[in-house]
């Protein structure tokens, strides 16, 4: 595994996660997990995914609004950063907490509950992290999402055969 500092960072359909993590400084940052590299970002999560809503022509809160408007999912709204390509994140909490972590679903392979509760992430990769939410939080976060994405795809067919 290689380890890269970054002061930005293009989140892509290889991108697993963009966890919260604490910098040298003590302030808030990020840490993009690939498949096969890490990177340590001077920026929040949400930030990052603000940032890759926008290059996809929304924004952060755009997306959560879509998602409420159109699928009723109104707190810790999963967001399509880019459905063609499949990147579907979803919050380990409130977007606005700066300690939120964004995990892309297309890369969960398995979700297990630790001993004190929090939710464990296997990744495709078969790499596992905790993260400080609850397991059942997680579960519900994980299934939102699944279905948040098999809806959208329906209606984006949908779309394209009418068009």
């Amino acid at each position: 595994m290689n380890t890269f500092q970054s002061s930005s960072y293009e989140i892509t359909p290889l991108t697993m996660a963009v966890i919260a993590c604490a910098d040298k400084h003590g302030k808030t940052a990020a840490l993009a997990l690939e498949e096969h590299d890490e990177y340590s970002i001077r920026s929040t999560p949400s930030k990052l995914i603000d940032q890759a809503c926008k290059f996809f022509g929304s924004s952060l809160k755009g997306r959560q609004e879509g998602t409420r408007d159109v699928y009723g999912i109104t707190h810790k709204a999963p967001v399509s950063i880019d459905p063609f390509s499949g990147m579907y994140f979803l919050p380990t909490l409130s977007p606005t907490n700066p300690n939120c972590s964004w995990i892309a679903h297309s890369h969960v392979k398995t979700l297990y509950k630790t001993k004190n509760g929090c939710a464990e992430v296997e990744f495709r990769n078969n790499r596992r992290v905790v993260f400080d939410t609850s397991y059942g939080i997680m579960l519900n976060q994980l299934e939102r999402t699944a279905q948040f994405r098999f809806f959208a795809g329906t209606s984006h067919q949908t779309f394209a055969a009418e068009v």
